[in-house]
C-alpha cells in the first residue's frame, strides 16, 4: 500500500496544518485518505503507512481505527450499508430492517455479498434520530426505512452497478 502523488499531496496539506510535535492531530483524516485509496478498508499495510507518515507507533493507529465505526478493517462492498443501531433507531424498528436486509441478501452483520456488491455493518449514532429508523451509504443517509425501501434501494444500486459495467 503507498499513496497516489496526489494522495501524497493532500497527506503533506493535512500534517501542515497542526504545529510540530502535534502530528498526530492529522490522525482520522489520514486513515481517511487511506481508506479511500486501500478500497474502502484499512489493511494492517495501510495502517502501518499511516503510522509512519505521523511518526506514531502502530499501535496508536490501530487502537483509533478499531475504535470508530467509520473505518473498515476488512474489505467491504461496493455499497456498505451501515444502518443505525442506537435506542432511538431501535424504538423505531431497526432491529426489523437489520434483519430484513440479513435475509434478503442473505448475508450477516459484516458480511459481504458473495458478489462482492454489498456489505451490512451495524453502528452507533448517526446523528438522525428523527428520521430513524436509518442507515448511511457513502455520504448519504437513507432514512425512514421500510423494508420496502431497502428493497427500492438495493435495486437502485443494482441498476446503478449494471449501468456502470
Amino acid at each position: 500500500m503507498k499513496f497516489s502523488e496526489e494522495k501524497l499531496k493532500k497527506v503533506q496539506e493535512i500534517i501542515e496544518r497542526y504545529p510540530e510535535g502535534k502530528q498526530k492531530s492529522a490522525l482520522l483524516p489520514l486513515l481517511h485518505l487511506a481508506q479511500e485509496e486501500n478500497g474502502g478498508w484499512l489493511s494492517v499495510e495501510a495502517m502501518d503507512l499511516v503510522a509512519g507518515l505521523l511518526q506514531l507507533k502502530p499501535i496508536e493507529v490501530y487502537e483509533v481505527a478499531t475504535f470508530y465505526s467509520m473505518y473498515n478493517l476488512k474489505p467491504v462492498g461496493k455499497y456498505l450499508f451501515e444502518v443505525c443501531q442506537t435506542g432511538p433507531c431501535m424504538l423505531k424498528g431497526s432491529d426489523e430492517i437489520i434483519n430484513y436486509i440479513k435475509k434478503k441478501l442473505d448475508i450477516g452483520v459484516g458480511e459481504t455479498t458473495s458478489d462482492g456488491m454489498f456489505t451490512l455493518k451495524t453502528v452507533e449514532c448517526l446523528g438522525a434520530c428523527g428520521y430513524a429508523p436509518m442507515m448511511q451509504m457513502g455520504k448519504y443517509y437513507k432514512e425512514h426505512l421500510t423494508p420496502e425501501k431497502v428493497d427500492q434501494i438495493i435495486d437502485e444500486c443494482r441498476r446503478t452497478a449494471a449501468q456502470n459495467n
